[in-house]
């Protein structure tokens, strides 16, 4: 028995809502849980460490792609959601409500810890290291063009070993935050960068966390193709 077009447009709706508010939620844990370890670090002085704050980035986004990949894909990074449209696999009408989403999550997350914990350590914003914005440009290019052909090739290459792309995923994000992070802050994610700027009102070359993210992830989706037989070899 076919559907009513009127029942499967409403699923669609609920579904599409499902996978936004998703995106929300994982931002958000990702933010507070992220950023909240800088912030504690500086209040504990140092009692997390630099290390330990890498392992939290790594750990939370591992956790969140086993948690809601399978609700919304598990992207909380808007340069990962452009890349996935880039490379056709993300439909161009769930673009801007995932990366609005992804926004809102991540603000809520800096508001609550400004709220609980007060404006310590650039409530974890992201800043080029002595002002130098281009090598951070240059730098959070690379490290996201890592990340992202990590993602593409663990995550969405059918080719892949089944269940293993939450670890791939996490571990390469502490790893590039454990050696880059005191350079660039290793953001790699727009929506990670923006909450803590907005709400903490700092915005020095905040620019670079938007723009180098994003062209790190569309030079991976062009890489990647090459790789995958204009993407034919993974489907």
């Amino acid at each position: 028995m076919k559907l009513p077009f009127k029942f499967k447009r409403e699923e669609a709706i609920r579904l599409r809502h499902a996978c936004a508010i998703a995106e929300a939620i994982g931002t958000f844990i990702l933010v507070f849980a992220g950023t909240g370890a800088v912030m504690v670090n500086k209040i504990s002085d140092g009692a997390i460490t630099h290390l330990g704050i890498s392992f939290v980035f790594g750990a939370v986004v591992a956790a969140l792609i086993y948690g809601l990949g399978h609700v919304s894909g598990a992207h909380f990074n808007p340069a990962v959601t452009l890349a996935f449209w880039a490379s056709g696999f993300f439909p161009k009408s769930k673009v801007l409500p995932y990366i609005l989403a992804q926004c809102w999550g991540a603000i809520a997350a800096s508001v609550i810890l400004l709220a609980t914990l007060g404006k310590v350590a650039n409530l974890g914003a992201t800043l080029p290291l002595n002002d130098n914005w281009f090598q951070s440009f240059i730098l959070e290019i690379v490290l996201t063009f890592i990340l992202m052909l990590v993602i593409l090739g663990s995550g969405l290459d059918r080719r892949a070993h089944i269940g293993f792309a939450g670890i791939a995923i996490g571990l390469t994000v502490g790893l590039e935050a454990a050696f880059m992070g005191p350079i660039t802050g290793a953001s790699m994610n727009p929506a990670r960068s923006f909450g803590p700027a907005l709400v903490g009102g700092i915005w020095q070359h905040h620019w670079l966390y938007w723009i180098a993210p994003i062209l790190g992830a569309q030079l991976a989706v062009l890489i990647y193709r090459e790789l995958s037989n204009g993407f034919q070899d993974i489907k």
